[in-house]
């Protein structure tokens, strides 16, 4: 029996099952008693479904597994066998993973796609992506993003002063700390320009990046996501702060000292060690990571970050 015929065999019985049946066909190997076996008309009235079925235009991924990219609209009825072909022919060829790309247009996709044994993996304000995993063995496709990305940013000027802001909303709303410019690294952003961005965005002052003083990992944070914290140096190039009205209180030129010796800084060890980290920069007698822009196998610039004093 040549490829083609043994696959149409395949999909008769598909035709034939409901998702559970389908599900269970693929977790046992095993042919459901009340699908396998057919009248005769049963037998021709599917072979001929399954001789006009179509299979998923998809792409394959570097790692064994299948990308489906939704975008134009489709019936229930006429995707989901089109789904169960694909994945008969695609378990045949030993694939692994299956990635479909639901534009939110398509939402009427989803239930029949978990139903047929489909997980969410993320979502995008504009699409839902959800994963299924072929073979009988454990399902290695890889999480969600698992971590949020911050920075805060300690700029300096030349009289041994620090930027400095209060915020009106959040956690230190009300408390008086006069604390660092901090913020959320943009998708596709890198750290240095992120940086740059948030002290530009709260305070109008124009800076330059010089280098990675320290970084900090916790967990369960926003949303049970894990954080990484970058604090970066960065050298003023303007000096007249213009104060973001929306989230901040105030914002300042503050000596080193005094940011150093409030009591919210003694009195928490992460913000001590963050402020003796910069009190340390200030007198130079600290080096931190610099950025070096490389250029990968890609092709994509990324930025490669060492203690650049001590690599020469």
């Amino acid at each position: 029996m040549d490829f083609r015929k043994a696959l149409l065999h395949a999909i008769l019985f598909i035709f034939t099952m409901s998702s559970s049946h389908f599900k269970a066909f693929f977790s046992t190997g095993k042919i459901p008693a009340s699908t396998s076996s057919l009248s005769i008309k049963e037998q021709i009235e599917a072979e001929s479904r399954v001789e006009h079925v179509g299979l998923l235009n998809a792409v394959e991924d570097l790692y064994e597994g299948i990308v489906i990219e939704m975008k134009e609209s489709v019936d229930s009825t006429e995707f989901i066998p089109s789904l169960r072909a694909s994945i008969v022919k695609w378990r045949q060829q030993g694939k692994k993973g299956v990635w479909i790309k639901l534009p939110i247009g398509l939402v009427s996709l989803v239930e029949p796609l978990v139903q047929e044994g489909f997980r969410y993996h993320h979502a995008e304000p504009d699409y839902l992506m959800l994963v299924y995993w072929i073979p009988d063995t454990p399902d290695t496709l890889p999480e969600n993003a698992s971590h949020r990305v911050g920075v805060g940013a300690f700029v300096l000027n030349s009289n041994g002063e620090v930027l400095v802001v209060k915020e009106n909303s959040g956690g230190f709303k009300g408390t008086g700390v006069w604390k660092l410019p901090t913020g959320v690294v943009n998708e596709g952003e890198d750290i240095p320009s992120a940086s740059i961005r948030e002290v530009k965005e709260e305070t109008g002052i124009d800076t330059e990046f010089m280098e990675v003083l320290a970084f900090r990992q916790s967990h369960r944070s926003f949303f049970s996501k894990s954080d990484l914290f970058f604090i970066c140096m960065l050298r003023p190039r303007s000096f007249d702060i213009q104060k973001q009205d929306l989230e901040l209180e105030a914002a300042q030129w503050m000596p080193i000292e005094d940011y150093v010796n409030q009591p919210y800084n003694k009195e928490h060890q992460l913000f001590k060690y963050v402020a003796e980290i910069c009190r340390t920069k200030a007198k130079m007698d600290y080096s931190g990571f610099s950025a070096m822009p490389v250029a990968p196998d890609s092709g994509k610039e990324t930025y490669l970050y060492f203690n650049n004093r001590d690599f020469n």
